[in-house]
């Protein structure tokens, strides 16, 4: 067993060295790797140092835009949200009255109705009243003479189609 240490300890010193290359050259090729990477980050820190400072400007210039469109926004809202109010009291106000103007016109109307059936009434009663009951008169008069005429003949007088008209108009 001791033959073979010797063996293991060169084996070990042997992997321990090829340990180190290899860490030597993974650090070389990391340091490289950096340095590109510097590189890199230098030339786009370069190239877009205008384009943010292009930004920042804008930024800076619409900034104060915005703002106002913002706060004119808002009173455009205050203000049409103001006229809306004005324009649906307005609109109430003239449904209101225009209801009452409504009512107004019903009630002259019903008015209006009732003295036309009013007069007609009347009219009846003091021009169609008087003609019934001098119809009524002059149909009792002809019949009173039929009457007197058929009992001179000797006959029964004949019922006349007013008669039987007007016995209707008696029930």
């Amino acid at each position: 067993m001791e033959s073979w240490m010797p063996f293991f300890v060169v084996v070990t010193t042997l992997a321990v060295v090829v340990q180190a290359f290899v860490l030597v050259l993974l650090f070389l090729q990391l340091r490289r790797t950096a340095a590109r990477v510097e590189r890199t980050v230098a030339d786009l820190s370069v190239q877009l140092a205008p384009v943010v400072s292009r930004i920042q400007i804008l930024v800076e210039d619409v900034t104060p835009r915005i703002s106002d469109i913002v706060s004119d926004a808002a009173e455009l809202t205050r203000l049409a949200r103001g006229q809306a109010q004005k324009v649906d009291r307005i609109l109430t106000e003239t449904m209101e009255r225009l209801r009452f103007q409504l009512i107004h016109v019903d009630q002259i109307l019903t008015g209006a109705m009732e003295a036309v059936e009013e007069a007609g009434s009347r009219l009846r009663k003091t021009i169609w009243g008087p003609v019934a009951e001098a119809s009524a008169l002059i149909r009792g008069i002809q019949t009173g003479l039929e009457f007197f005429r058929a009992a001179r003949h000797g006959r029964e007088p004949a019922e006349s189609p007013g008669e039987r008209h007007d016995e209707g108009m008696f029930i």
